[in-house]
């Protein structure tokens, strides 16, 4: 019944279009009550009810209106937005829905690029570039070594006792590393760099060994420091025959010494002048006494004394003879027997030096008492060296200073000894009196 009415009352909009499918329960549970009701009843009580329940309904509307109407313009708001952006919704989804696999894809990619695996380069590289960023301080730390080196040996010739130190033990650590990291490409960089800088430092101890001054304690500090630096020059320095660290030490006195001899050049050319006026000139002319050469040749031998003297002695102090060590343990160890010390030949070579230079001046000296003067000077030098096992007064005799040289020579050899008969007396009685002294005291 409810249904009929409502399709009276609702009729289609026209009549191919089908009956409502979808009815209001409201209407229909209204309905159902309207026809329940009777006819007196509807003209009466009904008009009444409804007018009731529509100011009812229109009171309470009032008071929603005034309760929430802010609320309501604000959904109202919304709502009108909301056909706005569901479009925008449905278009965002899309492309959500578009770009899923893409990102899919490009997961699988990264996932398989950056997998775990020990032959993946780029985790390798990441791996070396996170290392290096961890231990950049240690590697400026090695990266300096270089630099501090140079700076020690720089500064070493100010404070050698000091800063040559401190370069050795840089350098002795540099070779720790080299030997503990020896496939490091760093590493042997800065190996390189400190070979460079000892070489140097090499270059600076051996000019040092060719100072004129040098002293027993110096030679002996800058030796040692050698061997740290160039152990490939004492080889056989444990055996105290000097090695190649000792004829480098001979070689760079030497140096010296032909240095100082040189610097008498001037003096060798007057002599040479003096000379050839003498083969030019006729006997007992104002040119043939020799002055020039005697000035040449007493200040050649004082220099010639002086140096050869430092020298062996020098020699002898820093590279000390191994004679006190058994020959038969020696023999065993090396069949061939160890190589001679350097100085063994080096004093000839210094006496030869000597006569050569007396053959070619000493004849020109024609004075008596300036030839005896300088044949003791010899003497004297001959003795020095002789105290050190280098006596060349026998070979005096071989030059060639004119006829009457050999009743000279033994003159001047006489006068010598007996007055180093007279000073050995004299030193002796010191001696003795201080002995003396000492006893009763």
């Amino acid at each position: 019944m409810a249904d009929l009415l409502h399709d009276l009352l609702n009729p289609p909009l026209s009549p191919a279009s089908p009956t409502h499918s979808v009815t209001d329960p409201v209407a229909l549970q209204y309905l159902e009550g309207l026809a329940s009701l009777s006819l007196a009843q509807l003209e009466t009580t009904e008009q009444q009810a409804l007018s009731q329940s529509s100011h009812t309904l229109l009171l309470s509307l009032q008071a929603l209106s005034q309760r929430s109407h802010k609320a309501v313009i604000a959904s109202s708001q919304n709502h009108a937005n909301l056909r706005l952006a569901l479009p925008a919704l449905a278009a965002s989804t899309q492309d959500l829905r578009v770009a899923i696999p893409r990102l899919d894809n490009e997961a699988v990619r990264f996932s398989t690029t950056y997998q775990k695996s020990p032959d993946n380069h780029i985790l390798t590289a990441r791996r070396k570039a996170l290392l290096l960023s961890r231990n950049v301080e240690r590697l400026v730390d090695i990266l300096d070594l270089p630099t501090l080196l140079s700076t020690s040996i720089a500064t070493g010739s100010s404070s050698p006792a000091a800063n040559y130190s401190s370069a050795l033990d840089l350098n002795g650590h540099i070779r720790r590393l080299h030997s503990l990291y020896p496939a490091s490409p760093l590493v042997e960089s800065v190996s390189a760099q400190a070979d460079d800088a000892m070489q140097a430092m090499a270059k600076n101890l051996i000019s040092s060994l060719r100072t004129p001054g040098l002293k027993l304690a110096s030679a002996l500090r800058t030796v040692s420091w050698l061997r740290r630096v160039m152990p490939d020059l004492d080889p056989a320095g444990a055996a105290g025959n000097g090695g190649g660290l000792g004829a480098l030490f001979l070689v760079c006195r030497l140096s010296t010494l032909m240095n100082m001899l040189s610097a008498l050049e001037p003096l060798r050319e007057l002599a040479d002048q003096e000379k050839a006026r003498q083969q030019q000139s006729p006997a007992g002319s104002a040119w043939s006494g020799g002055q020039q050469t005697e000035r040449y040749v007493k200040r050649y031998i004082e220099i010639f004394r002086e140096q050869s003297f430092a020298i062996v002695s020098m020699f002898r102090s820093i590279f000390p003879s191994s004679a006190h060590r058994d020959p038969a343990s020696v023999g065993q160890q090396d069949p061939l027997q160890p190589m001679p010390s350097a100085l063994s030949t080096f004093p000839f070579h210094l006496i030869e030096m000597l006569m050569e230079t007396l053959r070619i001046y000493l004849p020109n000296v024609k004075d008596q008492p300036s030839r005896d003067s300088l044949l003791t000077q010899v003497l004297y030098c001959a003795g020095s060296l002789g105290r050190l096992g280098g006596d060349f007064g026998i070979l005096l005799a071989s030059i060639h200073a004119g006829d009457d040289a050999e009743e000279e020579w033994v003159e001047v050899v006489k006068r010598h000894r007996v007055m180093a008969g007279r000073l050995e007396s004299i030193v002796g009685a010191k001696d003795k009196s201080a002995t003396e002294i000492a006893t009763k005291a």
